[in-house]
């Protein structure tokens, strides 16, 4: 987001942080749905889109819009939390969909918070992340653009169904539907990142060639949360073509110290005399 958009929607986050510390988790979550909605409304409508973030209609008549189209269909949160982002200032009208869509994602996280499952929705997140991509059928099913919604979403809740939380299941359903233009994986992995930093952890995401015992798997958290100063989340996958060693990534930093790596360099080294 440019500056103009990052301030309005650090506006709308302080109001929903707020909003979700007197009310109770289940309220929290249909708020979130609510905004969920209307983001998907926004997605639909690129001429809403435009109209809610023009730069030379005011603020009030903006949320005046919002609020004339939505009375009686949303909740009264969500309403107010809607009215207060439209009527702030947006860079572009691709931004104000990006802003409605996380404030939505960022009020799941927050009635998560509140029932205290943050942490288990964190790792749902990724083991579902896991299963889907060890299946390259099942990854396809899902990640299909052209395939019908409703029917990719359904085939995630019947593989979730009494395996996951409800906020879990209305995340992947977030992901499903691209969350900010990005594909189904790169969905998963930023809403596993944006829960893993409401708990202000840091998620390393560890590639082994046979799976961390606990003590190791715990030692290279303390180790990393030494080195980036706040916790980290340790999200294990197990690759048995790295053959040894460990790859771990860590935002954009890469420390790869797999056997795979280093029998490839020594075959590059080797093709270069």
């Amino acid at each position: 987001m440019q500056a103009a958009s990052r301030e309005s929607y650090q506006a709308a986050t302080e109001r929903l942080a707020a909003y979700a510390r007197g009310a109770e988790p289940s309220a929290v979550a249909a708020t979130a749905d609510d905004l969920l909605a209307v983001a998907g409304l926004l997605r639909r409508e690129p001429r809403l889109r435009r109209a809610l973030s023009d730069p030379a209609r005011p603020g009030a008549d903006r949320a005046g819009l919002l609020g004339d189209m939505l009375r009686g269909k949303v909740g009264a949160d969500a309403l107010d939390l809607l009215t207060g982002l439209v009527s702030g200032r947006w860079s572009a009208p691709s931004e104000l969909l990006d802003g409605v869509e996380r404030l939505g994602v960022e009020a799941l996280l927050a009635s998560a918070d509140a029932a205290g499952d943050l942490g288990e929705v964190e790792d749902e997140l990724f083991r579902f992340g896991q299963v889907v991509a060890g299946q390259p059928a099942l990854s396809a099913a899902l990640s299909d653009p052209v395939g019908p919604a409703e029917r990719r979403a359904e085939l995630a809740r019947e593989l979730l169904a009494g395996k996951a939380r409800p906020v879990t299941l209305r995340l992947v359903e977030v992901a499903l539907n691209g969350f900010g233009g990005r594909s189904f994986t790169g969905s998963l992995t930023r809403l596993v990142e944006l829960t893993a930093d409401r708990r202000d952890r840091q998620v390393a995401y560890v590639t082994v060639a046979a799976p961390l015992s606990d003590e190791d798997e715990r030692r290279l958290g303390a180790r990393l949360s030494a080195m980036y100063g706040r916790e980290v989340s340790v999200k294990q996958t197990v690759d048995p073509s790295v053959l040894g060693g460990v790859s771990v990534r860590v935002g954009s930093d890469l420390y790869d110290g797999t056997v795979l790596r280093r029998l490839n360099e020594t075959r590059n080294a080797l093709a270069k005399r």
